[in-house]
């Protein structure tokens, strides 16, 4: 066949291996190349652009190695699978959307991030919203959020995280919460964030004009000894890591509230599933052990749906002012409609028997992802688990070959901000109904079984609990 232009600049600092082989994937992604295509042999190829056979033969390797090709004895090298949309060519790990965001029609969600919608009620769901618009309209801005809303916020916090009488105050999410105290923070102040961690979040702090300090995390969560001194904060998912799904250890909770006080800076609890858990009752939030220099975020969008844009924040006093300054300043404000939706579901009971329906289905469905994936690892909690691979060239060619039979899947390689030393898959398991999920795994396992007969490379130091 014919190939599309290849352009290899032999003056630039990427080998001219490397050029041929992201060109191809490029093509392919772009429907150029599809399923089925006989590209020309590594002698031709090399003849047509002018390079040593040397260059095209590794660009094959790499994308054979990769699963973007494969080689038929006697017949050639085939393009194997064209990913859908959405999946980024150079880095197929990369996600567009992941938190929040939505796959193509027809496409299994396998990454994490995602509501169990099939677990609300209908006729609680449709009350709620009649509760809602029961209420007159707002005559006014209202920075602090609907008396009922908070206190419902607290209820929840109280009877589900253990966190005695907390001072709430509305957000629109976790994120915008991390936005939201990023900009009260001196320009260029330095915030640590787990690493690898939540990169939309790191990518507030960086918006916020902050400078973001990766900090490792092993088995037991963020390694507290790590820290730098002169931070303003440190940005920690304790309950379950994200994305690694490991809870922060008693030893490091106290830890991390005693080095807080003793160098001054703020922790910025990031609780995006705390509810969710299957085996023990979960530790200590850390605003219950530190509230002087904690600020507890939570969000509904995990819980009940994204729909909401909801989510609420415990500071202590300082900070909680400095967010409402910050908000009298700018005019930002949550929405009050998600409050009021959010507050109906509570009064009615229906957000109690709601999250007991969440935890029987979640547990349930991690129960199945763990019996296709026996070495996937992470806590008992949450709605993903970590499925390790050998080595990052696996791990794209997994989620590539994944997209191709309309699977989306989410690799540990994003959520690094630097050097990936830890490779595997993200998987979630609350976004697909029951059925699409077993058949999703079933997709999924058999590529992860291709690719992980060399054990080793790419174990995650996560705990598997349950």
């Amino acid at each position: 066949m014919e190939l599309p232009p290849l352009h290899l600049d032999r003056g630039a600092a990427v080998p001219l291996a490397v050029q041929l082989a992201g060109g191809l994937r490029h093509a392919t992604v772009r429907g150029v190349l599809r399923a089925g295509d006989r590209l020309p042999s590594t002698r031709t190829l090399a003849g047509a652009l002018g390079v040593s056979r040397t260059v095209t033969a590794a660009a094959y390797d790499q994308l054979l190695a990769e699963g973007w090709l494969e080689a038929r004895r006697g017949a050639g090298t085939y393009v194997v699978d064209a990913p859908v949309p959405g999946v980024q060519d150079s880095h197929p790990h990369v996600l567009s959307g992941h938190e929040g965001g939505f796959p193509e029609p027809g496409v299994v969600d396998l990454a994490a991030g995602s509501a169990c919608v099939h677990v609300l009620d209908p006729a609680a769901w449709r009350r709620a919203w009649r509760a809602a618009a029961d209420a007159p309209p707002d005559a006014g801005p209202d920075p602090v959020g609907l008396p009922a809303y908070r206190t419902a916020v607290a209820e929840h916090l109280l009877r589900h995280r253990g966190l005695p009488g907390p001072d709430v105050l509305a957000t629109s999410g976790t994120t915008a919460a991390i936005a939201e105290l990023a900009r009260t923070f001196p320009p260029g102040a330095r915030v640590a964030v787990e690493e690898p961690g939540y990169q939309r979040g790191a990518a507030a702090l960086r918006a916020a004009g902050l400078t973001v300090v990766p900090v490792p995390v092993d088995g037991e969560g963020l390694v507290v000894d790590a820290l730098p001194a002169g931070i303003a904060a440190v940005c920690v998912s304790p309950a379950h890591q994200y994305p690694l799904g490991v809870r922060l250890s008693a030893a490091r909770r106290v830890a991390l509230v005693e080095r807080a006080r003793a160098g001054s800076f703020l922790v910025i609890e990031d609780d995006y599933d705390g509810e969710l858990r299957y085996d023990v009752a979960p530790l200590p939030l850390l605003a219950a052990l530190g509230p002087d220099v904690v600020a507890h975020l939570g969000t509904a969008s995990k819980l009940l749906t994204a729909t909401l844009g909801v989510g609420w924040l415990v500071a202590p006093p300082a900070v909680r002012d400095a967010v409402l300054e910050l908000r009298d300043r700018t005019g930002t404000r949550p929405s009050r409609a998600g409050q009021r939706v959010f507050a109906a579901l509570a009064a009615h009971g229906d957000l109690a028997r709601h999250l007991r329906a969440l935890r029987r289905e979640l547990a349930a469905r991690r129960a199945e992802v763990l019996a296709a994936f026996p070495g996937a690892t992470g806590d008992a909690a949450g709605a993903h688990v970590i499925v390790p691979l050998p080595d990052g060239a696996s791990e794209r060619a997994v989620i590539a070959r994944a997209a191709a039979r309309g699977v989306r899947l989410d690799g540990l390689g994003r959520h690094f901000a630097g050097e990936q030393i830890l490779m595997g898959l993200v998987m979630g398991y609350s976004s697909p109904t029951r059925e699409e999920l077993t058949r999703a795994l079933a997709t999924v396992g058999a590529e992860v079984r291709c690719r992980s007969r060399s054990p080793g490379g790419g174990r995650v130091p996560a705990r598997r609990d349950g």
